[in-house]
């Protein structure tokens, strides 16, 4: 057995696990014979690419977002639609998650990011709609169809333990949030795909995480150890260094004067959907451009 190091930035992680996730059995099947929905998400534009050879609209193929070093959103009316496949071929969205889901079952795969991931292979997913927006809206119907929810994450997003992090958020709980007030939603049995997972799905080697950080652009990098023989390690250092350099995405956040966190997994108007709830979900709601500190400006 032969070992490597490698150190990848989030971008260039983001790159790797989409082209594992494009890998997988069971997504190629459903790209071909089934249905795949890739919902929003800076890795998931990566997945779409994979898949489908390209993603509309990539800069803005984003839901919540942590941008300009706070909890926050993309303008809604700038987001595209999520991606829905019926063998292979894009089709027009519907207004709803439950019609978006009208025909999934066992064999088809729900393509959803996240925030936290933890040893176990828990992942966290931030919520700022009341709702919990796309995955309150899917999971139940995921979980009782038994459909395949599978959840590309970097170790980046690593946590100690997503069921305690989760017991400690709540939009209404906060008395102080940096930027958009969030929930998180605990997943216990989605098929988790990291940096590790990648290394095995797409060249059978064994990957362990042993570090991370960076400074001058590597922020957030991780460092992985991977074992095994010289021909797969030979064509996963091929691979990793056509990724090296992979551009990060150019989103915008959301405007602060007209933020609300909707979702169009539901007919109700961004009106109907916060009736009756007096809150500012973030401390910059309402403000202009030209009131916010100089960090936040679009």
């Amino acid at each position: 057995m032969l070992r490597a190091l490698f150190a990848l930035t989030p971008t260039e992680s983001k790159r790797l696990i989409a082209k594992a996730v494009a890998a997988l059995p069971e997504v190629r099947k459903a790209a071909t014979e089934g249905e795949i929905v890739i919902t929003h998400g800076s890795t998931n534009v990566r997945v779409a690419e994979e898949i489908m050879g390209s993603c509309p609209s990539r800069d803005q193929f984003l839901s919540g977002q942590v941008i300009n070093g706070l909890l926050c959103l993309t303008q809604a009316e700038e987001k595209p639609p999520i991606i829905r496949l019926v063998r292979g071929r894009p089709v027009a969205p519907v207004p709803t998650m439950e019609e978006t889901l009208q025909d999934f079952g066992g064999e088809s795969v729900f393509i959803k990011g996240a925030n936290a991931v933890d040893p176990e292979g828990n992942v966290g997913i931030f919520v700022a709609h009341p709702a919990a927006g796309t995955i309150g809206f899917a999971f139940g119907i995921l979980s009782a169809r038994g459909s395949r929810l599978i959840v590309p994450v970097g170790l980046e997003k690593l946590v100690p333990s997503v069921r305690e992090a989760s017991r400690r958020v709540g939009q209404d709980t906060l008395y102080y949030s940096s930027g958009t007030r969030i929930g998180m939603v605990p997943i216990m049995n989605a098929q988790v795909v990291t940096e590790l997972e990648a290394f095995r799905i797409l060249f059978g080697l064994e990957a362990t995480h042993i570090g991370g950080g960076g400074v001058a652009g590597s922020e957030g990098a991780v460092v992985v150890a991977v074992e095994g023989e010289q021909e797969a390690l030979d064509r996963a250092i091929e691979l990793y260094e056509s990724i090296k350099g992979e551009a990060a995405l150019a989103p915008r956040k959301s405007r602060c004067m007209n933020c609300v966190p909707t979702t169009p997994s539901a007919l109700a108007t961004p009106e109907q959907q916060f009736a009756g709830r007096d809150f500012a979900h973030c401390m910059y709601q309402g403000l202009r451009e030209e009131e916010l500190p100089q960090f936040l400006r679009r």
